[in-house]
């Protein structure tokens, strides 16, 4: 999504778009390796305005995506939903190369130069931001049986029960001399 600089001005200028994930290179990357299925298209709502030498884009991210619970390998659905501000500021073209320790402000800062802004890379950045490193179907998933592979969730299993009476049924004859 491209958006003019000089159609940006004091006045805040609110933009609605729906576009398929196969806009967004890093997210196609994302699905390609597995990591999610993309179910619906990327809606993005963008409020921006040109304030003290900057530019303020509010915006929010919606989309559904499939996912596989890293517990129990059952599929299921999430809703990505995300709330973000980054602040755009004109690129002055020089390179600082000592250490700055960088503000909160700092971190939500991008720069740009040319007369257009590209947020395509903010907005897929926002929605993978969102995706859960290691998903779960609901937070109580018992997962998998490691012995028998049984789905847990669905027919609680008795391997547990004996591995753990087993593996230290040796110990109960260990007397310790004093």
């Amino acid at each position: 999504m491209k958006v003019r600089v000089a159609d940006i001005t004091e006045k805040e200028k609110v933009l609605e778009s729906r576009s398929p994930a196969t806009d967004y290179p890093t997210l196609m990357q994302v699905q390609e390796d597995g990591a999610c299925t993309f179910l619906e298209p990327i809606d993005v709502t963008l409020s921006m305005v040109n304030e003290y030498g900057h530019i303020r884009v509010k915006g929010r991210v919606e989309t559904s995506i499939g996912l596989k619970c890293s517990r129990c390998l059952s599929d299921y659905t999430a809703d990505v939903k995300s709330n973000f501000t980054i602040f755009f500021t004109r690129s002055t073209g020089s390179v600082e190369e000592d250490e700055v320790e960088l503000a909160e402000e700092d971190l939500l800062s991008v720069t740009y130069s040319g007369d257009e802004l590209d947020l395509a890379d903010e907005i897929a950045e926002q929605v993978l931001l969102e995706i859960p490193y290691k998903p779960l179907c609901r937070e109580e998933c018992l997962g998998l049986c490691p012995d028998c592979g049984s789905d847990r969730n669905i027919n609680p299993c008795a391997c547990a029960e004996k591995q753990a009476t087993m593996a230290f049924s040796s110990l109960r004859s260990f007397k310790v001399k004093q």
